[in-house]
């Protein structure tokens, strides 16, 4: 089957959505193989432009979290050297 150009969901949520419809009809067989197999393909694009954004929100969030340590936190100055050691 040759690979088609997908055009990616316009959010996280719209993708999610569209995959649980993807999901039902395959599930209730009233589909037939072709079209089963065109949406397969597509629910696989949409499995991976799904980890791929949650792979860049969990980057986001670990960066996030450090900003504190960054920012002047007290317990990242008294653990730097050559504070009071």
């Amino acid at each position: 089957m040759a690979r088609k150009t997908q055009t990616p969901p316009k959010s996280f949520e719209d993708a999610l959505s569209e995959l649980e419809r993807i999901l039902s009809d395959i599930e209730a067989g009233e589909i037939g193989l072709e079209e089963s197999l065109t949406r397969y393909e597509r629910g696989v694009f949409l499995i991976q432009h799904c980890r791929a954004v949650l792979a860049t929100a969990e980057k986001q969030i670990e960066l996030l979290t450090k900003l504190p340590d960054v920012e002047g936190d007290p317990a990242a100055e008294s653990s730097s050297p050559g504070a009071g050691a």
